[in-house]
Formats: structure tokens, C-alpha cells, sequence
């Protein structure tokens, strides 16, 4: 017996293995994350070389294991003018570094690429799934309130996100003469300020204002991509979509700009005592909010062929209107690193 189609404002999905699949994908990104950078950061050579003549001097020392690094370091002045706990911990430093490094495999990035792929395949292949969704029909005026209030949700849970991030570190930086805590000397003075002394910040009126001004830019060219297509000018959607797609790329262009220049001249004093919770702070609230801009550009340029596909029209366009959301809040976010982070802890 053949039974009529039913006729209601609500879709229940088909069970998705998209939700559960992207958290295994953005699992193994993280891990690859960890693996590239610890590797990265933590070269037992940087921390032994500045107490030999050389590089060359400190790869052989290196080779020849830990009894050749030690007999090495003994026999340095500078080593030796250093504060016995210091002293101790360049070695703990060594040693740990030793261990991670060849562990986790010289910061191999086989993995953190692996895991971005996935990322991909599992963003693509949940967004097609909607997608076919909305062509079937089933994104109702009910379905649509509902992913409206998801996606509200959704973007409130990352603003709390990155609370999260700006709250600690004003809590290390307003009350930084109060974590003078270490029995190293040197640390105990150095904490006294924020930034610690001895760090050399990034002058935030460089490429910091240029991607200030980037990401604002985008903000209005979204904004015109939006009000053309409400319009019905197509046309001058999709130009003002492709631009705020190229700005996001360039945004990612010039963060990875300051990025290798912070590293080059090694602003944050990577593995010194003093400065490091300075630096992996800077690099962990402007490294997400990059992040996020690369999801929010991906999110842009889907956006751009499916009104290229004709897949939007002036009255029914969420997907555009959430990506939207999505940049605005990404600008709204730098703003904030940019005030805060870049001049007025500077």
C-alpha cells in the first residue's frame, strides 16, 4: 500500500557521518600542528649552538651525543657565568627537546598536511550535502529559522573562543609584576613588565595595519556582494564576492609575511625563559584568528561559484548571509588583537 508524501515545515535529516568525521579531520590537524611546531621550535641544536664556536662546532658536539654537548658546554665561559638554575635548565631544555624532536620526527609537516586535506575533504563533502539539501527543496521557512539560530549559536560559541584568549592574556598583562614567582633572577626581573623584558614586539603600524585595513576593506566589499545580490545585480555580486575572496588571501599572504619575519628575527626569543608565554600567546590568538580567516575565505569562495551557478536568488540566500556573518565576526576579531594585542600592549 503506497502511502502520500507528507506534507510539514520540518526536514529530519538523513544521519550524517560529516560531524564525526570533520572532528577526526580537525583531530589529526591539531596533532599535525603540535608535531610540526614542537619539532620546529624546539631544535636541540638552537639552544646549544650559542655556547659553541660555531654551527659547525655544535652539529658535531650534537653527533657525538650527550657526553660531547656537555663536555662542550663546560668548557664555555658564558655557560658557566650563568646563574646555576639556568644552568640546569638550559640542560633540561636540551634534553627534553632531544627526546621530542627525534620522537615526533624532526617537525615533520607529513602530518598537519594530512591533516588539513582531511579537513577539507570533510568540509566539502558536508557542504555538498547541504547543498543538495537546499536544490530537494527541503530548507524550509522553518528549516531556514533554524539554521539561522545554529548558525548564531555557532558563531557566539567562537566568540567565546577567543574570550577565552584575550582574557588570559590580559590576566598576564595587567598583573604581570605579580608572577615574579621564579628562583631565576633574571626571570624574576624580566616579569616584572609586560612584555617581559627583553622581548622586541612587532611594530604594529606595519604589516599589522596593512591587514587592519585588508580585513576592513573585505568587511565592505562582502557587505556590497550581499546588497547586489539582494538586488538582483548578479553581476556586481559576484565581483564584490571575488574581491573579498582575494582580500582574505592576501590577509593570509601577509600574516604569513610577519610570521617568517617574527621568526627571522627572532622577536619572542623562542625558548627563553622570560619572554615565552609572551610569544606563544601572540602566535596561539593571531595564529586561530588566521585560521579562521582561511575558513572564512574557503566559506567566501564556495559562496562565489555557487552564485556563479546560479544557486541564489535575491529572496533565498542563507548560505551567503552565514558566510557574511561569519567574516564580520573575523573582522570584528581582529580589531580587537589589533588594538589590544599589537598597540596597547606593545
Amino acid at each position: 500500500m503506497g502511502h502520500a508524501a507528507v506534507k510539514h515545515d520540518y526536514h529530519l535529516v538523513d544521519p550524517s557521518p560529516w560531524p564525526i568525521v570533520s572532528s577526526l579531520a580537525l583531530f589529526v590537524l591539531a596533532i599535525g600542528a603540535v608535531v610540526f611546531m614542537k619539532g620546529f621550535v624546539d631544535d636541540p641544536l638552537s639552544i646549544i649552538q650559542g655556547y659553541f664556536a660555531n654551527e659547525e662546532a655544535a652539529k658535531a658536539a650534537l653527533a657525538g651525543g650527550w657526553k660531547a654537548v656537555e663536555a662542550g658546554l663546560q668548557a664555555n665561559a658564558g655557560f658557566q657565568d650563568l646563574d646555576p638554575a639556568l644552568q640546569a635548565k638550559t640542560i633540561a631544555d636540551f634534553k627534553t627537546s632531544q627526546q621530542w624532536y627525534w620522537l615526533l620526527g624532526k617537525g615533520d609537516p607529513i602530518i598537519l598536511v594530512g591533516g588539513f586535506l582531511f579537513t577539507l575533504y570533510a568540509m566539502a563533502s558536508w557542504w555538498g550535502d547541504v547543498i543538495k539539501e537546499s536544490h530537494k527543496g527541503d530548507h524550509t521557512p522553518v528549516v531556514g529559522i533554524g539554521l539561522r539560530y545554529g548558525m548564531i549559536l555557532f558563531i557566539a560559541s567562537e566568540v567565546m573562543f577567543f574570550v577565552a584568549w584575550f582574557w588570559m592574556f590580559f590576566e598576564v598583562g595587567l598583573f604581570a609584576d605579580e608572577r615574579t614567582l621564579s628562583t631565576i633572577p633574571e626571570v624574576a626581573e624580566a616579569w616584572a613588565n609586560w612584555p617581559p623584558t627583553g622581548v622586541e614586539t612587532l611594530d604594529p603600524f606595519h604589516l599589522p595595519l596593512m591587514n587592519t585595513l585588508v580585513l576592513l576593506l573585505s568587511g565592505t566589499t562582502v557587505t556590497w556582494a550581499h546588497h547586489a545580490l539582494q538586488t538582483g545585480n548578479r553581476k556586481s555580486a559576484q565581483l564584490g564576492l571575488l574581491i573579498t575572496v582575494l582580500l582574505g588571501i592576501s590577509f593570509t599572504g601577509l600574516q604569513v609575511l610577519e610570521y617568517q619575519h617574527a621568526l627571522h628575527e627572532d622577536y619572542f626569543g623562542f625558548g627563553g625563559e622570560t619572554v615565552g608565554v609572551y610569544g606563544s600567546s601572540f602566535f596561539m590568538a593571531t595564529g586561530f584568528h588566521g585560521a579562521h580567516v582561511i575558513i572564512g575565505t574557503l566559506f567566501l569562495a564556495v559562496c562565489l561559484f555557487r552564485l556563479m551557478a546560479g544557486h541564489f536568488t535575491p529572496q533565498k540566500h542563507f548560505g551567503f548571509e552565514a558566510a557574511a556573518w561569519y567574516w564580520h565576526f573575523v573582522d570584528v576579531v581582529w580589531l580587537f588583537l589589533f588594538a589590544f594585542v599589537y598597540v596597547a600592549f606593545a
